[in-house]
């Protein structure tokens, strides 16, 4: 069974979540620490590999008013990376205040302040993931 991947892609940092082989859930797997877009790839790969990955779906940071400012210039031009490399379906999803709402739940969950900023953007790539899962789900319930 191939999974989907869901990416939260910031500066310092990638969030890493995977589907269950059916595509219902989301999982957050790992954070990836950037040194470089070499290496950023390489543990991807990896991933990929491990997970039997077949779709990838990004976090696209907008504003408010649905425009998109430089970190989200920054995200498109590391998916045109990630789409150059490995060639797959890559799906842009909406992420705003998926970090907010990843942060909100680690603080009602009682998540010691250095624990939340290890694990927050692996939350927020969950999040992204299951946003994109459910709304494929209402879709095939529709049809």
């Amino acid at each position: 069974m191939n999974r989907i991947m869901g990416l939260d892609v910031g500066d310092k940092t990638i969030g890493v979540a995977v589907s269950d082989p059916l595509g219902i859930t989301a999982q957050g797997v790992t954070t990836i620490r950037r040194i470089g877009i070499k290496k950023d790839l390489e543990e991807l790969e990896g991933l990929i590999d491990e997970y039997s990955v077949n779709k990838i779906v990004v976090g696209l940071p907008k504003n408010m008013n649905n425009t998109i400012g430089p970190q989200g210039e920054k995200v498109l031009k590391f998916v045109k990376k990630i789409e150059n490399k490995f060639k797959m379906d890559i799906i842009l999803q909406d992420e705003r205040l998926t970090t907010v709402s990843a942060e909100r739940m680690l603080i009602e969950g009682d998540v010691s302040r250095k624990k939340r900023k290890e694990i927050i953007d692996k939350v927020a790539a969950t999040y992204i993931l299951q946003a994109y899962l459910d709304k494929n789900q209402k879709k095939e319930g529709e049809q």
